[in-house]
């Protein structure tokens, strides 16, 4: 890489890329990588020249689009597949935490089954799954689309795999666990699937769908809603409590207090999606204050910028975000 200045005071940088698939993967199809990049970065121009990239902008923005490109290389190298998503993301790590590499993000394995993967997609992400490996519990706090519940499942599969645990248990809250269940057709298990289908589905993900129904029936894994939980300590397992925002103070105790030895939890959920009845206080909202003297526990809080679904998905909850800020604010001046 040469570093030199321009007549007009711009900054022109040259990175020599020795793989010739490397730099095909970094331009993308139709040089749509190059072009997303320039987009995302006005004034700044790339260029490629046999194996030659040069980068020419004003000061700071070429050489941000310099130590970008570098680790999108580097993420090339790591077997990533480059594309704007993963450019955007990229960009967003370097600019939140720059001396984060998120190269180190991005590759950070949990589990792998036919050829897939799972990993972090963002830097909050990353975090939260660290956490869960150096602490006992963690609650992961965010909106819809982080990754908490799935990242959770992945770190449980992992620990099963590794022998760390002998068994994995997941639960979550049967909201409508009155009336409205009781008028579903079936069996109590039938009733109560629609709650648990989605910790379901992510299991499907990671472990071999044929062989789940085993697990299952030797009791390695265990989905049951967290009424089940009552009067049990649950000793070398990974037990995820999934929707916590939707428990009330008292089974939010009453779950926690489960805990055994050799055992470590992860309570996931989204203080902004209560659907508790109208004057009854989350579990989650409360369990922040409550235990904010207990040791060996971790808060991970995701945001919009760690949803990785669709661009849009993370503007509908920026924008959410915002209005509820405008909303508290203009109140807390009305009283």
């Amino acid at each position: 890489m040469t570093d030199r200045s321009t007549s007009t005071g711009q900054i022109t940088s040259t990175i020599t890329v020795a793989d010739q698939r490397a730099l095909m993967a970094l331009l993308g199809r139709a040089d749509e990588n190059l072009r997303y990049i320039e987009r995302q970065n006005p004034g700044v121009d790339l260029h490629v020249r046999g194996d030659t990239i040069t980068i020419t902008g004003f000061n700071g923005k070429a050489h941000a689009a310099e130590r970008l490109v570098k680790e999108l290389l580097a993420l090339i190298e790591n077997g990533e597949n480059v594309d704007p998503d993963i450019i955007r993301r990229t960009e967003n790590m370097l600019e939140a935490a720059p001396a984060e590499r998120p190269v180190d993000v991005l590759t950070h394995n949990i589990v792998s089954r036919r050829g897939k993967t799972i990993r972090p997609k963002t830097l909050g992400q990353k975090r939260y799954v660290e956490a869960i490996d150096e602490h006992t519990i963690v609650f992961g706090i965010g909106p819809a689309g982080t990754g908490k519940t799935y990242l959770a499942m992945a770190k449980a599969v992992q620990a099963l795999q590794a022998k760390e645990v002998t068994r994995i248990i997941l639960t979550r809250p049967a909201v409508e666990a009155g009336e409205k269940l009781g008028f579903l057709p079936g069996t109590l298990g039938e009733k109560i699937d629609p709650y648990l289908r989605p910790l379901y589905d992510a299991l499907h993900d990671m472990i071999d769908p044929g062989s789940i129904p085993k697990l299952m029936e030797a009791g390695t894994i265990e989905v049951a809603p967290l009424a089940f939980m009552r009067g049990r300590t649950i000793n070398d397992a990974f037990i995820i409590l999934d929707e916590a925002q939707n428990t009330t103070p008292e089974q939010m105790k009453m779950f926690l207090t489960r805990l055994g030895f050799g055992s470590k939890m992860v309570v996931t959920g989204d203080v902004t999606q209560i659907d508790l009845p109208r004057g009854n206080p989350s579990g989650l909202r409360a369990v922040r204050d409550i235990l904010t003297e207990v040791d060996d526990l971790y808060f991970a809080s995701l945001s919009a910028q760690d949803v990785v679904r669709h661009q849009l998905v993370s503007d509908i909850v920026n924008a959410y975000e915002k209005w509820d800020a405008k909303k508290d604010d203009h109140q807390n001046r009305q009283r």
